[in-house]
């Protein structure tokens, strides 16, 4: 049965949201009308949806938002993360009425609608979040209109016939199947190879302002075609965010460790640290149902620095926080952890020039106390070090 009409005059539809575990929220229908499937994980972030949205690392995920009133800022044509969005689907409590911001230039519904992504309204997205805490992100199904008079029992069966996260090799579906180049702003200093796994517009940007020349790479390039640009090979590889699990992405690991045999100087980000950690030997896991938001606590170990961070990830490596390990590139510690469970947050090699860090520090929507390793990855490349004692100068303000 339909709903009465809203103060904006929009009619929506009963809408269903259906857990593998077999739990139901009833509500509304947000954005397109129909059925999606994916994996629940909610966003802490009360800024920022839109960046959220268009996040490629999303792909395939049901974003539950737990800031209950989202859509006030509508949408514009400057703070998209990649061409569209990827989310699978989107839960809110309170939708917006109407976008109430100078930048806005169509409302977030309308997006929505017009990309096709199925999302449910007025539903206790408290109650869903704390059940995705204590039981774990799991597969979930919003179904709206038609789709929501169903039978329970068979939409419960889509649900869990759906693919889970782990074991999927999802980089290649988001990866640009051609590369392209972001110029240097002002005078060029270096040359880096990005290898999209799902990578967000902000990162070259960022690299751009630097005076870095970003060669974006698909998902599927080999060690030659990196090593074919620029001349004489690039200054620099990056390995960019990305979905999926980490322990399908063999060509990937492969193609890392060419790049660490080669020496070339490595920063990694989010899934470019968990592959890093693989090419380094150790494993990765699922967390129980991951960081997700722009508010998580992150330290840095060798200078005892906290930063308030964006995370999205739902996998972590599984490395010693308190020794340096040996791995066939020499050594390696953990780098920065998660003040919330101590989730490993960054890896740097002693031996060999490479480091990463899991969270986000090109961050768009913020914070951005973490901006200062895009300079790190300079100053890797100016000196090949990203030493202890070098990162003690950072902290301090001291040139290195």
């Amino acid at each position: 049965m339909l709903q009465p009409p809203s103060r904006t005059g929009l009619i929506r539809e009963p809408a269903l949201l259906v857990l593998e575990d077999g739990r139901t929220f009833r509500g509304l229908s947000y954005g397109a009308v129909g059925e999606t499937l994916g994996e629940a994980v909610f966003s802490t972030g009360m800024t920022g949806y839109q960046e959220t949205l268009t996040d490629p690392s999303y792909h395939r995920q049901v974003i539950v938002m737990t800031a209950p009133h989202i859509g006030n800022t509508g949408v514009n044509d400057e703070d998209g993360e990649s061409r569209r969005i990827w989310a699978a689907g989107f839960v809110v409590r309170d939708p917006a009425l109407r976008a109430s911001s100078w930048r806005a230039t169509r409302d977030l519904e309308d997006e929505l609608r017009d990309q096709g992504v199925v999302g449910i309204c007025d539903i206790d997205t408290r109650a869903l979040t704390r059940h995705l805490r204590e039981q774990g992100s799991m597969r979930v199904g919003v179904f709206s209109g038609g789709a929501a008079a169903r039978p329970e029992p068979e939409l419960l069966d889509a649900v869990r016939a759906a693919p889970a996260m782990a074991g999927s090799a999802l980089a290649e579906e988001v990866s640009t199947t051609e590369p392209y180049v972001v110029p240097a702003k002002g005078e060029k200093r270096f040359t880096v190879v990005a290898l999209d796994l799902g990578i967000k517009e902000m990162t070259p940007e960022l690299m751009a302002e630097r005076g870095i020349e970003v060669h974006v790479l698909p998902a599927t390039s080999t060690f030659e075609e990196v090593m074919a640009v620029g001349e004489g090979g690039p200054d620099g590889v990056f390995f960019s965010n990305g979905p999926g699990d980490p322990a399908t992405a063999e060509r990937e690991i492969h193609l890392l460790r060419e790049v660490l045999d080669a020496r070339v100087p490595f920063f990694g980000i989010c899934f470019g640290n968990q592959l890093l950690g693989r090419a380094l030997g150790f494993g990765t896991y699922k967390l129980k149902y991951g960081h997700r938001g722009i508010n998580q606590p992150v330290m840095d170990r060798a200078t005892g620095k906290v930063e308030v961070t964006a995370h999205n990830h739902g996998f972590a490596v599984d490395a010693p926080l308190d020794t340096v390990s040996d791995t066939p590139y020499g050594r390696a510690r953990v780098s920065h952890v998660c003040l919330n469970d101590d989730v490993v947050e960054g890896l740097e090699c002693l031996d060999v020039p490479a480091y990463s860090v899991q969270y986000h520090p090109e961050a768009a929507a913020g914070p951005h106390d973490a901006a200062y390793l895009f300079d790190r990855f300079v100053s890797l490349m100016t000196t090949g070090r990203t030493s202890p004692e070098q990162r003690a100068r950072e902290a301090r303000g001291v040139d290195a």
